[in-house]
């Protein structure tokens, strides 16, 4: 049952990025007047007027202290790494993919998508945003923000409460940046059933905004 739960939250999480499958498909036609040609060479891919627009992480007291005792988690693979409290444990780490579990089944799956060259970074994040912010007024999230997490400009969202309260909620993050010579998406998730989300309701930003990432 939890292998189940497991590959279900793997799946939902990664279908969101099917926005991100359609934007690559504009990358041959868009290179010529991509804004984020002179901005590409830096870590985040972040545009200047992405950059400005971004909050910085704001912790609480709690959160802090979450990540004060939080154990260093490194992806040696990406050069990410994330304060990860010691109950958490690996399920799968590979090249491209980063699980991690908690005793309770919160998840912590990490997704990178590499991108060509010609990929419109800004016009993705800007499309990200865009639909995030509709989702908010569907009333499928209750919060949408750009935040830049250790220099990278991101989309993050906090999904309502599910009709089935059984079924996956989500504190995501979604962002670019280019990183040994590739364009990369960062699809960053923390989640877990509805009725177990407000235990882990400090643990996931926490998380999220402790990532660091190597320049």
């Amino acid at each position: 049952m939890k292998s189940l739960l497991t590959l279900g939250l793997i799946f939902f999480a990664f279908s969101f990025c099917g926005l991100g499958d359609k934007l690559k498909g504009l990358s041959g036609d868009t290179s010529g007047g991509n804004s984020n040609s002179a901005s590409s060479g830096n870590s985040s891919g972040s545009s200047t007027s992405s950059s400005s627009a971004a909050e910085k992480p704001k912790l609480t007291a709690s959160q802090q202290a979450i990540v004060d005792g939080g154990t260093e988690t490194k992806w040696d693979d990406q050069g990410l790494s994330w304060k990860l409290p010691a109950s958490w444990k690996k399920m799968d780490v590979k090249k491209e993919s980063f699980n991690y579990q908690s005793p309770d089944n919160a998840f912590l799956l990490v997704n990178i998508s590499v991108m060509p060259d010609s990929f419109p970074m800004d016009t993705s994040l800007k499309a990200y945003h865009d639909q995030a912010l509709q989702q908010l007024k569907n009333g499928k999230y209750e919060s949408v923000k750009l935040v830049e997490i250790d220099g990278i400009t991101g989309v993050e969202f906090v999904e309502a409460m599910p009709e089935d309260k059984s079924g996956p909620r989500r504190h995501q993050w979604i962002g670019y940046r280019t990183y040994l010579g590739q364009k990369q998406q960062l699809n960053v998730m923390t989640s877990t059933k509805g009725t177990n989300f407000e235990k882990h309701s400090d643990d996931f930003p926490a998380i999220l905004y402790s990532m660091k990432a190597v320049k």
